[in-house]
């Protein structure tokens, strides 16, 4: 038991520890809320029941690193029982009590598995972190980083391993020291191998080390309390915070208001919402979207993790003013990416697909093209032409409308469209791809074929059909994607198709989800889905013989976007063909390099090319046939086989690969 003069100091530690540390939080609080408003709030027990299962469970940590993610695990359920071991040992401290035998056995018992948990696992993340250190800690030498954040990543994972090391180890050898005092107790295995250490010591030494590993565990703490807002370690209560408030479909991007709004997307900092800078503070500087970065894999000079760790650094150098509601003093442009960085994002969604802490990174990419084009006018030159394209033509090749229903004319049968058939039950969307590029037109003739030998009651829009304007809106273009969407809405509206089937996952995504923010609300889906339906209800008839070896790309906006995996893949296993992974599918599959914007500009400068990357992991596959289910894909990965005719893959869409195996 502490003396009372120990007492006396440890409360006084306690208040400034707590004054300290609490008026650092609440200056981050402050921080955060300078940002713009978002609406998070909606289903808000849900969202917090589902933080705590993820949290708990460490289901979105696991996601990747396995061995490391367990390392992780021992601490954090090691820290998270500490919070009642830590009260329970301030008891023992201040009161004439030993929380030990009887009903104590079951606490101390886990108590002392879990110390020993923490403590190897944070030996084994600093053998890493220090020692080892891998590849995904490291930054490539043209990715921009803030000017504190190199040292300083260094410095808060040193000074909180040593915590981490010091309090728990403190609070092993405080109740080793305890054993060697009172005795063996069979329900603290871990702390009576090291009393051993203590056995027939000077009991007036004893009694001191008893009371130093105390101060120790406890006196850790209360230290470390005041710096814990400007740590990393902060992501334990961020995160869980985070992952409650993420979006549901973090992809599907926030119209905005043009009449009132006076400026748009973000130059500064303070021009985010909320919730991204709630991502600078939640971020662990784990790298792991770094890893499955399309852009940084090849070379570019984009890292989303450095993006956010560049602006925590910044906010952490500005914490006192920018806490206070003073201005940010540098654009985001200067610290935290580089014009290159901020038009080399594919807006693929791995950066906030594999994030263990629900980190929005790939909003911020969006928010800074935004402001460049919205604000400033500068965007890459190539992307002129697309723009220009969908404001007169409406589809980002400025081919003339008058073009779009050329795909049809060697088609056996006429093409119904929406003023021959009034009422379908089907409208097929074809989308600007499958109108105008010789190779995605293909695709069209095929999907309808497919309708045609399904009996199905369809048509296009023909003439009225206009771009989504996917493109424009991932490109910062917000204003064209609005006239865009408000136009085929209004289209849409009008005719009140039941069901909208679209070969494009882009247009898909857009219409499913982004449409409803312009008053379209329809059934979507994607033609692998609606065939697949067609097949299963017996409307389609497909040869099942073999087609030999055929491997899947998963596109971003069909799999990470929208949760699209299985049916292209039912697709290809009922005409009979052998389905052949490549090691990046489903969820974890690679970019082709086509998404947000990047097919209608020049790619950054890098090691190679998203595509190339990509088209050389499904050729290794050794399938006959390369299968997509995007047309831009098909492009992409077209132009990758056609180096290398003689030993490429036959690349096809689901929809050619199901009208080649109809039966005649």
């Amino acid at each position: 038991m502490l003396t009372t003069a120990e007492r006396i100091i440890f409360l006084l530690l306690v208040v400034m520890s707590l004054y300290y540390s609490g008026y650092g939080f609440y200056r981050v609080y402050k921080i955060i809320a300078r940002g713009k408003p978002d609406a998070r709030f909606d289903h808000l027990a849900q969202r917090i029941l589902r933080a705590l299962w993820l949290v708990l469970t460490q289901r979105t940590v696991f996601k990747k690193r396995p061995v490391i993610s367990f390392l992780h695990a021992l601490v954090f359920y090691g820290f998270v029982y500490y919070f009642l071991v830590n009260v329970v040992d301030v008891f023992e401290g201040f009161f004439p009590f030993s929380a030990r035998g009887g009903a104590w056995s079951p606490f101390n018992f886990v108590a002392d598995l879990l110390t020993a948990g923490v403590l190897v696992g944070i030996v084994g993340l600093s053998i890493r972190r220090f020692l080892a250190q891998p590849q995904d800690f490291i930054f490539a030498s043209n990715v921009p980083i803030h000017e504190e954040a190199r040292a300083g990543i260094l410095r808060d994972s040193t000074i909180v391993a040593s915590f981490i090391f010091v309090h728990v180890g403190s609070r092993l050898l405080f109740k080793a020291t305890q054993i060697a005092q009172e005795g063996h107790d069979p329900y603290l295995p871990v702390s009576s191998v090291f009393a051993s250490i203590f056995a027939g010591m000077n009991p007036g030494l004893l009694e001191i080390l008893h009371h130093f590993f105390w101060w120790g565990a406890l006196g850790s703490i209360l230290i470390f309390l005041p710096y814990f807002p400007r740590s990393k370690h902060i992501h334990l209560f961020m995160a869980p915070i985070n992952l409650a408030l993420k979006k549901e479909k973090p992809g599907v991007l926030e119209p905005m208001d043009f009449e009132k709004g006076e400026s748009f997307g973000a130059a500064k900092l303070e021009d985010f919402s909320w919730p991204r800078l709630l991502d600078a503070y939640s971020c662990i500087m784990c790298n792991r979207c770094q890893e499955v970065c399309p852009a940084y894999v090849t070379g570019k000079a984009l890292t989303p993790a450095a993006i956010l760790i560049n602006e925590r650094y910044e906010l952490n150098r500005i914490f006192s003013g920018f806490s206070a509601g003073q201005e940010s003093p540098r654009p985001l442009l200067d610290f935290a990416l580089n014009e290159e960085a901020t038009w080399a994002c594919t807006t693929c969604n791995a950066c906030i697909e594999v994030c263990p802490v629900g980190n929005e990174q790939m909003l911020h990419i969006i928010d800074v093209r935004r402001e460049r084009v919205l604000m400033q006018a500068d965007f890459p030159g190539t992307l002129k032409k697309a723009f220009n394209g969908m404001e007169q033509a409406g589809n980002p090749w400025g081919i003339s409308a008058d073009n779009r229903l050329e795909w049809t004319e060697k088609l056996p049968f006429k093409v119904p469209t929406v003023e021959q058939n009034p009422n379908p039950d089907i409208l097929y969307w074809v989308g600007c791809a499958g109108s105008y590029d010789p190779r995605a037109q293909k695709i069209a003739a095929s999907v309808a074929q497919v309708l045609n030998a399904a009996g199905v009651n369809w048509a296009v829009l023909g003439l009225k059909e206009k771009c989504t304007g996917d493109a424009a809106r991932r490109a910062g273009n917000e204003y064209l994607f609005s006239q865009l969407a408000t136009e085929n809405v209004e289209a849409l509206n009008a005719l009140k198709p039941r069901v909208i089937v679209t070969n494009c996952p882009h247009c898909f995504h857009t219409i499913k989800n982004e449409y409803p923010q312009f008053g379209g609300h329809y059934v979507v889906k994607h033609h692998s889905e609606f065939i697949t339906e067609l097949i299963q209800a017996g409307k389609l008839q497909v040869s099942t013989r073999s087609q030999g070896a055929v491997t899947f790309h998963d596109p971003c906006y069909l799999g990470r976007h929208n949760g699209v995996y299985d049916q292209p893949r039912q697709v290809i296993s009922s005409l009979g063909a052998e389905l052949s992974e490549p090691r990046r599918n489903r969820n974890n599959s690679f970019c082709c390099g086509a998404g947000g914007a990047q097919f209608w500009k020049e790619e950054e400068p890098g090691k190679e090319r998203v595509s190339t990357n990509r088209y050389r992991e499904l050729k290794a596959t050794g399938a006959k046939t390369l299968a997509t289910g995007c047309p831009f894909c098909m492009r992409m990965f077209t132009e990758e086989a056609a180096k290398e005719p003689e030993t490429a893959p036959e690349v096809l869409d689901i929809a050619e690969i199901v009208a080649k195996g109809l039966r005649k």
